[in-house]
């Protein structure tokens, strides 16, 4: 099976069916539809190779990521990964695990072994944007660290995520709100405390307290034992993302402290395992899916040319009410 057999069963040039196979705009609909139809009814499979010389490209897309032990970056990447495979492109991972060494010379950051490239949450980000600016290789941010005004980019609005979790606490009737926040090199860990400082102020509410701690259980579990230790425990504690509020969860337990009924938890993220545990955690979820197929399709208009200008997209995030948050416990 060939080229040529779709010819003669389309009843098209050559030309039209080269041009639908490597995706050519100027190829009529109708023409389009003919020879799908006639590739599909002779299971006819392009060469990926041979197509990949047609177009002058590689047909990969590169991802390079710092951590695949989160949900968050899981969903966003099962949502790219869905969207490339529709427009005939393969995703291939680039792991960085060892923040803050600025490699910027990272493996797939050249021309001739991928189309483009999607930053997700880079650490190193202004000498990854510079890098590949350099080699004129079309790219995306996602869930950015920085504002670039020449750099199309994708992240979710943190702060009202931030504003929404804490509104949600006061709304409960608490006004001793504390937040513990991950590092303050990412954007979402600023934008996020600074939408709980608002909350509290348009409440005429002050922060109770504010800890920043890595993303990570023990450090939640350190700072609830902190306040346990201090007699200084509010009631109610907005966490920089879900990870932190378990970890918050289990020192209060160990302490005989009763989420929610004496204290009030929020999280942030919707890791899988937020509605696994009990209680089920109150959490923000970030719309990942959309973060990753909107992302594409501004990597490809990239590639195909067809973009204008610099796009940046803020997405709205969802807070998610379950068991972890309850009305303040009247004295």
């Amino acid at each position: 099976m060939n080229i040529h057999d779709v010819v003669k069963k389309s009843g098209l040039s050559i030309v039209t069916v080269s041009r639908v196979i490597n995706n050519s705009p100027t190829v009529r609909e109708v023409n389009r539809q003919k020879v799908l139809k006639a590739m599909e009814e002779l299971n006819y499979q392009p060469n990926s190779a041979a197509q990949s010389l047609v177009r002058g490209k590689t047909g990969i897309i590169g991802m390079s990521i710092t951590n695949l032990n989160d949900s968050f970056y899981d969903r966003v990447i099962k949502a790219a990964n869905r969207k490339l495979a529709d427009q005939g492109y393969f995703l291939t991972l680039s792991i960085s695990e060892h923040e803050g060494e600025g490699e910027t010379n990272n493996f797939l950051f050249q021309r001739d072994r991928v189309d483009g490239i999607i930053l997700l949450s880079p650490i190193e980000e202004e000498q990854y944007v510079a890098e590949l600016k350099k080699k004129k290789i079309p790219f995306i941010l996602l869930d950015n660290q920085y504002e670039h005004d020449d750099v199309s980019s994708v992240l979710v609005d943190n702060f009202q995520g931030g504003y929404d979790a804490t509104r949600h606490l006061i709304d409960l009737g608490h006004t001793k709100i504390a937040h513990i926040g991950g590092p303050t090199i990412f954007l979402s860990v600023t934008e996020r405390k600074r939408g709980y400082v608002q909350a509290l102020a348009d409440a005429a509410l002050t922060p109770f307290a504010i800890e920043y701690s890595g993303f990570t259980v023990s450090s939640g579990y350190d700072a609830a034992k902190k306040w346990i230790r201090e007699d200084t425990l509010p009631t109610a504690i907005f966490a920089g993302d879900d990870f932190i509020a378990l970890g918050v969860i289990h020192a209060l337990r160990e302490e005989g402290i009763m989420v929610p009924h004496d204290v009030s938890v929020v999280g942030f993220d919707d890791q899988k395992l937020a509605s696994e545990f009990f209680p089920r955690l109150t959490t923000v979820r970030q719309p990942e899916a959309q973060m990753g197929s909107i992302g594409v399709d501004l990597l490809l208009e990239q590639i195909n040319g067809q973009m204008e200008a610099p796009t940046v997209t803020k997405l709205s995030p969802q807070l998610l009410v379950r068991e972890s948050t309850a009305y303040l416990k009247q004295p």
